[in-house]
């Protein structure tokens, strides 16, 4: 079995666009997060969303000690904010929060979600936290912020679903 290289796989990882997410909590009286793109939707009945944090992130332990966190999908244009939240602040940066359900998350965000912890499940060197959805919002209007082999970006057009697969889940097999 040859040994994959680290480096190549986060860069064929960084073949799949995604969208960029700051994750949020509130622990011992301070606001805390970081820009992710390890985001997911998990299921529609109950509500639940996934997030993937490394055992290196400070974050981890506080989603931990909290039981609570919440996402933000950020929109177009909130670069900046990525950044910042991603270990390169900007000190200009101000009242970049709203509360909601008592934790904070970005303000005027394409969507956001305030979860409180349903699981853990420890993976290599991540630790994937799995959130009941109890509070939510969206900004129909709004293009998200998206990440694509290291660099932000944004939808050139986005194309509506055809009506036929609008809420459809399908497999195909060939």
């Amino acid at each position: 079995m040859t040994a994959i290289d680290p480096r190549e796989l986060r860069n064929a990882c960084g073949q799949f666009g995604t969208g960029v997410t700051i994750i949020t909590t509130h622990c011992e009286g301070r606001d805390h997060g970081m820009t992710a793109n390890a985001f997911m939707s998990v299921s529609l009945d109950p509500p639940l969303v996934a997030i993937s944090i490394a055992k290196s992130a400070k974050l981890l332990c506080n989603i931990q000690n909290t039981g609570r966190f919440a996402v933000s999908v950020l929109a177009e244009g909130m670069e900046d904010l990525a950044w910042h939240f991603a270990g390169k602040p900007r000190l200009d940066l101000r009242d970049v929060f709203e509360r909601r359900n008592e934790l904070p998350v970005i303000a005027d965000a394409a969507a956001y979600f305030v979860t409180d912890l349903a699981d853990e499940i420890v993976a290599g060197d991540h630790t994937i936290f799995i959130g009941h959805v109890r509070e939510m919002a969206l900004e129909p209007g709004k293009k998200p912020l998206l990440f694509f082999r290291g660099r932000f970006g944004s939808l050139a057009d986005p194309h509506p679903a055809p009506a036929t697969l609008e809420n459809a889940a399908y497999e195909f097999v060939w």
